[in-house]
C-alpha cells in the first residue's frame, strides 16, 4: 500500500477505509431504521393491514388503478423519486463541505423524508388513491385545496421544462448514453405486455431485461451505434425537450401497466444494480486503490473534500440553503406527488406501502450517500485536467470546487458524479469508457423516469383544476363546458401540460439571445426557485398529514416538529433570494428578475395564507369532524 504524498509520515490504512466505513455506517443506520422506525410508523401509527382492500383492487380500471406486485411498485416509485435530485443536490453541497451535506442526508431520510413519503402515500391508500391536492381540500378546505394545486402546477411545469434539458445536457456530454437509454423504451413495453393479465413470474422478464441493458451499455457505442449516437447528441435542446415531451405525453395517457410500471421496474433493476457496483467498486479503490494511473500506481482512497467549509467563494450561508440544495435524497415535496399520484393506485397489498414508502426513500438516500463519497472522494482518484494532465487527490477536488460559480451549469455537477463512481468502478477493472456509459445512462435514467411520471402526475393535477374550476362537476358531466371536457379529459390534461411546459423551455436560458440553438433553456428562467418551491411542497404535504392524523385520532408529535422545519426553512430560503442575495448571487429584486420576483412572492404569499387557514382549523380538526370518503370525480 502506498504512503499517502501528502501526508507521508501517517499510517495510511486508517485513514483510506474512512470513505469505506461511511458507506458501510451509513448502509447500516438505514437497515435500522427501517427496521425499527419505520416499522414502528407502520405498525403502530398507520396500522397497515393486509386484510384493507387497496383503492387499485377496489377501483380498478386497469389504466391507472392496476393492482401489482410490490417489487415493480417498489421499482417505479424509486425511479420516479429519485430523478437527478439526489445527484445535483448532494454534488453541489459538498462545496460547503462532506460532513454536513451527509448528515442531512442520513437523518433528513429517515426522520423527515421517509415519514414524508410514507405519509403521504398511506392517506392516499386510506383515501381512494386520491393525490394529495385532493386530500387538502378534503382534510383542511376547498381553498387550500385550489392554492396547494397551484402550487403542484408550478412546480411541475418546472420540473418537465428543465428534465428534458437536463437529459439533453447529459446525452451531449455522454453520447455513449443515448442508445442504451432509448433501447429501455421497447424492452420496457415488451416486458409489460408479457407480465399483464398472464401471470408470468418476474424473475425470468427480470433476467432477460438486465441483461439486454447491460449488453446495450457494453456494445450500444460500437459500430453503426457510435454514428447513431453522435447524430442524436447533435440535436439542439430543443429538439430533445420536444421529443422527450412527446414520449412523456404517451407514458401520461397509455395504461400505467404498458410504458410507466415496466420501464421504472426494469431500470430500477439496472440502477440497483449499478450502485451495489459502486459499492463494490469503492470497497477495492479503499482497500487497494484505484485503478492504476500511467506510472503504474494506484492512487490511494481518500477525502479530498473538507469536511466543514463554512465560507466557500462565491456560497450562500450553509443553513438554510443546504436545506434546499439537497432535496431528494434528504426530502423532497416533488415525492408526496408521486405516493399520492401513481404509486397509491398501485398497491395491492397495503402493509407493502413500508417498503415502498419508507423504503424507496431510504434507498435515494444511500444513493445520495454515494454521490457524497464520489465526489468527494471517487474523483481524486484520477481527473484530466487541462492539458490533459492527470490530477488526483486534493488536486482534482480542486479543480473542480475551487468556487460556488466553478459549479455552474449541469455539466460540471453531473460531470464529478460520473466521473468519480466511474473512478470507484475502474478500481475493479473495468475500462474507463465503459464505467462511465454506465454512470451516464444512470442518470440519464433516472432523470427519463421522473420526467414521465411527472408528466403524468401534472396530469392528474390538470383535471383536478379544471374538477375546481367548474364548481365540483364531475370530469365528463352532461351540460359540461368544452373547456371543461377537454381540461378533465385525460388526454386533454396531458396536452395541457406538455404544451405550458414546452412553451417555457422554447426560450432560451437566461442571459442568452433567442436562436433555435439557444432554445429549450427556458425552464432555468424559473428553476432558481424550484428548490426552496419544491421544499415548502414537503412542508404543506406535512400540514396533510397532520389533520388526516388529527382527524383519525392519531398522535402527531412525531409529525409536528418535520412540519414546522419544512416550513421554515424554505421560506427563509426563498426570502432570501428574493431580497437579501450575496455578492455573486444578488437577489431576484436587485438584479430585476422580475419574473422571479413575482412568482416568488406569490409563492411566499401562498404559504402564508394556507398556514393561516391551516391555523383557523387545526382546532376543529377532530376525529369526530373526520370526512367522509368521497367518490372519485377527477383523473379519468
Amino acid at each position: 500500500m502506498q504512503a499517502c504524498p501528502e501526508v507521508p509520515d501517517v499510517c495510511r490504512k486508517g485513514f483510506i477505509v474512512e470513505v469505506l466505513l461511511i458507506a458501510i455506517g451509513a448502509g447500516l443506520a438505514f437497515i435500522a431504521a427501517y427496521q425499527t422506525y419505520g416499522r414502528w410508523l407502520g405498525r403502530k401509527i398507520f396500522r397497515l393491514s393486509a386484510e384493507t382492500v387497496c383503492p387499485s383492487i377496489r377501483l380498478r380500471d386497469d389504466k391507472d388503478y392496476v393492482p401489482t406486485d410490490k417489487s415493480v411498485v417498489f421499482g417505479h416509485h424509486f425511479t420516479s423519486i429519485a430523478g437527478t435530485g439526489p445527484i445535483v443536490g448532494p454534488a453541489i453541497a459538498i462545496l460547503w463541505g462532506w460532513l454536513p451535506a451527509l448528515l442531512w442526508v442520513v437523518f433528513g431520510s429517515i426522520l423527515i423524508g421517509a415519514v414524508h413519503d410514507l405519509g403521504a402515500l398511506v392517506v392516499s391508500l386510506r383515501n381512494n388513491g386520491q393525490t394529495v391536492g385532493d386530500l387538502a381540500g378534503r382534510f383542511l378546505n376547498r381553498r387550500v385545496r385550489v392554492l396547494f394545486l397551484m402550487i403542484l402546477f408550478m412546480a411541475l411545469t418546472i420540473v418537465l421544462a428543465v428534465f428534458g434539458l437536463v437529459i439533453a445536457a447529459v446525452f451531449r456530454q455522454f453520447p455513449s448514453s443515448i442508445f442504451p437509454c432509448l433501447i429501455q423504451i421497447p424492452i420496457a413495453m415488451l416486458i409489460g405486455k408479457w407480465l399483464h393479465g398472464k401471470g408470468h413470474h418476474l424473475l425470468m422478464p427480470s433476467i432477460l431485461a438486465v441483461t439486454a441493458m447491460y449488453l446495450s451499455v457494453i456494445f450500444g457505442d460500437a459500430g453503426w451505434l457510435h454514428t447513431f449516437n453522435a447524430r442524436l447528441a447533435a440535436w439542439t435542446n430543443f429538439e430533445w425537450v420536444v421529443f422527450l415531451l412527446a414520449y412523456s405525453y404517451a407514458a401520461s395517457v397509455l395504461p400505467v401497466w404498458l410504458l410507466l410500471q415496466p420501464r421504472d421496474y426494469i431500470n430500477s433493476l439496472q440502477l440497483v444494480s449499478a450502485l451495489g457496483l459502486i459499492v463494490v467498486g469503492l470497497a477495492a479503490a479503499a482497500l487497494f486503490g484505484g485503478a492504476p494511473l500511467a506510472d503504474g500506481a494506484r492512487p490511494a482512497l481518500k477525502m479530498a473534500a473538507p469536511a466543514v467549509q463554512w465560507n466557500p467563494a462565491g456560497a450562500p450561508a450553509l443553513i438554510p440553503f443546504i436545506f434546499i440544495t439537497i432535496a431528494c435524497g434528504a426530502i423532497s415535496g416533488f415525492h408526496c406527488l408521486v405516493s399520492s399520484g401513481t404509486s397509491s393506485k398501485q398497491l395491492r397489498c397495503e402493509t407493502d406501502a413500508q417498503a415502498v414508502g419508507y423504503g424507496s426513500m431510504l434507498l435515494e438516500g444511500f444513493l445520495a450517500v454515494l454521490v457524497i463519497l464520489a465526489c468527494g472522494a471517487g474523483v481524486g482518484l484520477g481527473l484530466k485536467g487541462a492539458g490533459g494532465a492527470v490530477l488526483t487527490g486534493d488536486a482534482a477536488w480542486q479543480s473542480l470546487y475551487a468556487s460556488w460559480s466553478a459549479l455552474a451549469g449541469l455539466g460540471a455537477k453531473v460531470g464529478a458524479f460520473v466521473q468519480g463512481s466511474a473512478n470507484f468502478i475502474g478500481a475493479l477493472g473495468v475500462p474507463n469508457a465503459a464505467a462511465v456509459a454506465l454512470m451516464g445512462v444512470l442518470v440519464a435514467s433516472f432523470a427519463g423516469t421522473t420526467m414521465d411520471t411527472a408528466c403524468r402526475l401534472q396530469r392528474y393535477v390538470v383535471q383536478e383544476l379544471a374538477h375546481a374550476a367548474f364548481g365540483g362537476a364531475p370530469a365528463g358531466a352532461a351540460g359540461g363546458s368544452p373547456l371543461h371536457r377537454f381540461a378533465a379529459n385525460k388526454h386533454g390534461a396531458s396536452i395541457i401540460a406538455i404544451v405550458t411546459a414546452g412553451l417555457i423551455a422554447a426560450f432560451p436560458a437566461p442571459g442568452r439571445e433567442w436562436s433555435w440553438a439557444n432554445a429549450g433553456g427556458g425552464g432555468l428562467i424559473l428553476w432558481p426557485m424550484f428548490g426552496a418551491t419544491n421544499q415548502l411542497l414537503g412542508g404543506l404535504a406535512f400540514l396533510v398529514i397532520l389533520f388526516y392524523l388529527r382527524r383519525t385520532g392519531k398522535p402527531v408529535w412525531f409529525i409536528a416538529l418535520p412540519a414546522l422545519f419544512m416550513l421554515v426553512m424554505p421560506f427563509w430560503a426563498m426570502f432570501v433570494q428574493l431580497f437579501i442575495g450575496n455578492a455573486e448571487a444578488p437577489s431576484w429584486i436587485a438584479s430585476r428578475q422580475w419574473l422571479l420576483v413575482g412568482i416568488g412572492a406569490a409563492t411566499l404569499l401562498l404559504e402564508i395564507w394556507m398556514l393561516i387557514e391551516a391555523a383557523r382549523l387545526l382546532p376543529r380538526a377532530r376525529p369526530d369532524a373526520a370526512p367522509s370518503h368521497a367518490p372519485i370525480t377527477t383523473a379519468q
